[in-house]
């Protein structure tokens, strides 16, 4: 699950400058359109809270999720007293939403936002594939629609299900791209050979030497040993460069985990024998 704080996904923060509170501010116009709307002082200010939280958000945050500074700028901005709250019959609250997204042009397509998202997180999805990035191209697409923002769960589901089965396309294709003897090849990599203490991956993992002309040779035998295992170049034709940059990225990352793991195992396994034998 990517985190919230890292997308563009738009949330009130717990301290609200005040500029954002000025932002907050409905217009004359914008109360007037309510007054016209409403028959009490709580309803007026229920659906102008809605209206102003709604146009800064993109969807109806839940009451809790709204700050009290944001609560009461509009309190105050309306003239009205502290004792009002702002409330609405449950049966009308339907009602409400649908004046502040005709109000602000926005459409409550719950089916055809899923379907904007997935299309862009698809598209998007070929070339980036670090999450947040991906959840902020379907946020794009969803505003330029003029649609409702699903809550962030759905869009970060959605965003993961299509990374993923991108992901697993891409990596089927450039498996279907190497012939049977270079993939038997690539195999064979994990295998030991002889009294080998190591297998061909270690080797091909083996990073640059010193920076000298003994080195330098090195390196060019241990390229030329790593064209012979294929053409590559015809594996990956079409990737995205950015998207083998992040799979080589995620890969390194898990080896250096499993490093890191293997290395701390006999730390661990001599601290339980020293605790049996205490």
């Amino acid at each position: 699950m990517a985190s919230i704080e890292r997308t563009a996904y738009p949330r009130f923060r717990r301290l609200v400058t005040a500029r954002e509170l000025a932002s907050l501010s409905p217009s004359e116009d914008d109360v007037a359109w309510a007054r016209e709307h409403t028959r009490s002082d709580e309803h007026l200010f229920s659906l102008v809270l809605s209206l102003v939280c709604f146009g800064q958000l993109g969807y109806f945050p839940r009451s809790r999720e709204v700050p009290v500074a944001v609560v009461e700028h509009v309190r105050r901005g309306l003239g009205l007293s502290q004792a009002t709250a702002a409330w609405c019959e449950t049966r009308n609250v339907k009602a409400q939403r649908q004046l502040v997204r005709g109000r602000l042009g926005v459409f409550h397509d719950p089916r055809r936002a899923r379907a904007v998202a997935e299309a862009a997180v698809r598209s998007a999805a070929e070339v980036k594939n670090d999450p947040p990035d991906l959840i902020n191209v379907a946020l794009e697409m969803l505003v330029k629609a003029s649609l409702e923002l699903p809550a962030f769960s759905t869009v970060d589901e959605l965003a993961s299900r299509v990374r993923r089965e991108v992901n697993t396309g891409i990596f089927e294709r450039v498996a279907g791209r190497i012939a049977l003897p270079d993939r038997v090849g690539l195999e064979s990599l994990l295998d030991l050979v002889g009294p080998a203490v190591k297998t061909p991956f270690n080797r091909l993992k083996q990073p640059a030497g010193k920076a000298s002309w003994s080195g330098f040779r090195e390196q060019v035998e241990h390229l030329r040993w790593v064209d012979s295992l294929g053409d590559t170049g015809m594996w990956l034709e079409g990737i995205a460069e950015s998207k083998i940059a992040d799979f080589a990225g995620e890969a390194n990352g898990w080896r250096r985990s499993r490093s890191s793991r293997r290395l701390s195992l006999p730390t661990s396994a001599s601290r339980r024998r020293r605790s049996v034998s205490g």
